[in-house]
C-alpha cells in the first residue's frame, strides 16, 4: 500500500514539513526516535502497510526501551477490503500493541484529529514511549476518490446486491460525516509526575549527612521540562561527584570536576548514599548488585516499573521517589541551598580520591596507548584517540557498534549535553544512520558523526544513499576488524572456535564512495598524530565540500576490553 506513504508525504510537503525518505522503515524510526531525544518533543515516522510495519519493530521496541515519544503513522488496506485479501493487508496492531503505550485505527476522517492530539499527549506524558496509529487508504482520499473506487456493483438486480450497495454507501457517509467540523487543533496537555515535599525533605535529609555521595544519571534526567542547561546547573550547584549514562552523556561537558569516567564498581562500593537519577538497577549496573548493604540508596524514576527494579532482591532503598528527574533535582537542590549544604566543598575529599584513581586508569589505558597489537593493524586506541582530539567538540556522536564502541565510550567524550546518541537499554546494533539522519534533520549546521564497528555498519551502510541525496553531509568512521569482536572474546574461551564470528577486512568506504561520499581508508602503525593529521584533512574537505565522508580503517586485536559484556 504504498499510496498510503505516498498521500501522506504529499500533503506533508504541502505543509512545509520536511521529508526525509530511508531506504528502509527501521532506519525512519530510528530518526523519528534521535529527534525525539534531541529536541526533548516528538518524533514522527510514516511508512507503509503489511511490511512497511513489520520492518519497524526492532526500531520500535528501541524506542520504547530508550522511553522515547516516537509517533509511528502506517498506511492500511482501505476498510472495505479490510480482511478481502487486499494488497499487503494484516492485522497490524496486535503485532505491535505491546511495544506502544497508544495504538489506534482510524475508522472515519472526523477522528484524524482528536486521535492525533491524544496520540502525541500519551506519547510524552508519565514514562514517554512510543504510539502508533493506522490510516486506511480510503481515510487519506477525498470524498469523490472513495465513491470512485468503491466496489459498487452495476446493475444489482437482487436485493441483496442492492443492500450491499446501501451498506457501502452508508459506510463511506460514516466515514465522511463531520469530517472538517473540528475547531480544536492546539496539543492536549502533557502529564508530568512532580514530587511532592514530603519526599524532597526526606531525600535532602539522607544527603545532608552523607560523606561519600555519588550521583548515577540515566537518560530520564534529560526529559522535559527542564532544560540541559538547568540541569547543568543543577548538577554543579548540588556538588557531587556524577557517572553519567545513557542521554545524560556529555551533560557536564569534557572536562567537569564533578563527572567521573573510570572506576564506576569502586566509586559503588565505597559511597555511603546514591542517588540514581533515572539510572537503573538492570544490566548495566549489575542489576544493584555491587551496592553495599551499608550504602542508602535514593530512587527517582517516572516509572515505578524501573524506578524498582530488582529492589528487594539485589539491593534496598533508603527512599523512592516516581516523579520526573530535572524536577526532583531541582527541588532538592533548593531545599539544601536553604540547609547551607557545602556542595563540592563538602565532596572534596571524596572528589579527589576518585580522581586518584581516575587519573591512574588513564596512566593504565595511556600504558595500551602504545602497545602494537600483533596482526599488524592499528591500536582501536590510537584510532579513537585521534578521533577525540579532531572531531569538533559540538558534534553529535552516534554510537553504533559493540566492542570498539564500547572502548570509544571511554574514549571519545561528547562535547556537551545530548551530543551523545546510543540505542539504550535494547543494546540495538544498526541504529548508526537512523540516529544520524534525525539528528542531522535537527542540527543541519552540526557534524554529525557516526562511530561504527564493523559489524554494525552492515546494518546502515546504505543509508548514506539517503544522506547524498538529501544533501545532509554525515562523518562515518569504521573500526574495522574483521569480526564480531564482542561475541568473540567470550566465546573463543570458552568454546576454543570462532565460527560465525569472523568477517572479512572489506572496504566498506569502496561501498560508500559508489554511493557519492568521500571515502579514506587507513591501515598500518600510524601514531595518533599521524591518524588525526589525516582524520582533518579529509573531515576538512568534507565540510568545505558539505559531502558525507566514510572512513574505513583497520585495527587490530587488543585486550582493552576483555571481560567487559555484560547480560
Amino acid at each position: 500500500m504504498e499510496e498510503n506513504w505516498l498521500l501522506l508525504s504529499l500533503n506533508s510537503e504541502q505543509l512545509g514539513i520536511k521529508i526525509y525518505d530511508t531506504r528502509h522503515e527501521v532506519n525512519a524510526v530510528f530518526a523519528a526516535d534521535a529527534v525525539a531525544r534531541l529536541r526533548q518533543h516528538i518524533g514522527v515516522a510514516a511508512v507503509t502497510s503489511g511490511p512497511g510495519v513489520t520492518n519497524t519493530i526492532t526500531s520500535l521496541k528501541n524506542a520504547q526501551l530508550a522511553e522515547s515519544p516516537v509517533i509511528l503513522l502506517a498506511g492500511a488496506a482501505p476498510s472495505l477490503m479490510k480482511g478481502k485479501g487486499a494488497l499487503q493487508d494484516i492485522d497490524q496492531i496486535p503485532i505491535i500493541q505491546s511495544m506502544c503505550k497508544f495504538t489506534a485505527r482510524i475508522i472515519n476522517v472526523e477522528d484524524i484529529v482528536p486521535t492525533l492530539r491524544e496520540a502525541i499527549s500519551v506519547s510524552q506524558s508519565g514514562t514517554p514511549g512510543p504510539v502508533f496509529i493506522e490510516f486506511p487508504l480510503d481515510v487519506l482520499q477525498s470524498y469523490q476518490e472513495v465513491l470512485r473506487d468503491a466496489s459498487f456493483i452495476k446493475n444489482p438486480e437482487t436485493p441483496e446486491k442492492q443492500n450491499f450497495n446501501e451498506s457501502v454507501y452508508q459506510h463511506i457517509y460514516r466515514q465522511f460525516h463531520n469530517a472538517w467540523s473540528h475547531e480544536e487543533f492546539a496539543p492536549l496537555p502533557v502529564t508530568i509526575p512532580k514530587p511532592n515535599i514530603e519526599d524532597i525533605t526526606k531525600i535532602a535529609d539522607i544527603l545532608e549527612n552523607a560523606k561519600r555521595p555519588l550521583l548515577l544519571m540515566g537518560s530520564q534526567s534529560t526529559l522535559p521540562p527542564l532544560k540541559t542547561e538547568q540541569l547543568v546547573q543543577i548538577v554543579n550547584n548540588l556538588g557531587i561527584p556524577t557517572y553519567l549514562g545513557g542521554m545524560s552523556r556529555g551533560l557536564l561537558g569534557a572536562n567537569s570536576p564533578l563527572q567521573m569516567r573510570q572506576n564506576r564498581k569502586i566509586a559503588i562500593k565505597e559511597a555511603d548514599v546514591i542517588l540514581l537519577a533515572g539510572a537503573v538497577c538492570d544490566f548495566r549496573l549489575t542489576y544493584g548488585k555491587g551496592f553495599s548493604p551499608e550504602t542508602k540508596v535514593i530512587s527517582i524514576n517516572r516509572s515505578q516499573e524501573q524506578m524498582l527494579k530488582n529492589h528487594g532482591v539485589f539491593w534496598n532503598s533508603a527512599a523512592t521517589i516516581q516523579a520526573d528527574v530535572g524536577l526532583t533535582l531541582l527541588e532538592l537542590q533548593n531545599q539544601m541551598k536553604e540547609r547551607k549544604w557545602g556542595g563540592l566543598e563538602k565532596c572534596r575529599e571524596w572528589i579527589e580520591m576518585l580522581k586518584e584513581m581516575e587519573i591512574k586508569k588513564e596512566e593504565d589505558t595511556a600504558k595500551k596507548l602504545a602497545q602494537k597489537p600483533d596482526d599488524g593493524h592499528m591500536n582501536p586506541l590510537v584510532l579513537l584517540t585521534a578521533m577525540d582530539e579532531v572531531i569538533p567538540k559540538d558534534a553529535i556522536l552516534v554510537a553504533d557498534g559493540g566492542d570498539f564502541v564500547g572502548s570509544a565510550a571511554y574514549i571519545v567524550r561528547p562535547g556537551g549535553p545530548l551530543q551523545w546518541l546510543d540505542p539504550g537499554t535494547f543494546g540495538t546494533l544498526g541504529v548508526g544512520a537512523g540516529f544520524a539522519l534525525g539528528a542531522k534533520a535537527v542540527y543541519p549546521e552540526r557534524t554529525v558523526v557516526i562511530i561504527y564497528g564493523d559489524g554494525s555498519a552492515g546494518y546502515s551502510l546504505m543509508e548514506f544513499d539517503t544522506f547524498v541525496r538529501h544533501k545532509l553531509p554525515v562523518v562515518g568512521i569504521i573500526g574495522n576488524d574483521a569480526c564480531w569482536t564482542q561475541i568473540a572474546r567470550e566465546q573463543v574461551p570458552h568454546f576454543k572456535s570462532a565460527v560465525a564470528c569472523d568477517l572479512d577486512y572489506t572496504h566498506y568506504e569502496e561501498a560508500a564512495k559508489a554511493l557519492g561520499t568521500q571515502s579514506l581508508f587507513l591501515d598500518g602503525d600510524m601514531d595518533v598524530k599521524q591518524v588525526r593529521e589525516a582524520l582533518a584533512q579529509v573531515m576538512a574537505r568534507s565540510r568545505a565540500e558539505k559531502q558525507s565522508l566514510v572512513v574505513n580503517v583497520l585495527i587490530g586485536k587488543t585486550n582493552f576490553r576483555e571481560g567487559s559484556i555484560s547480560v
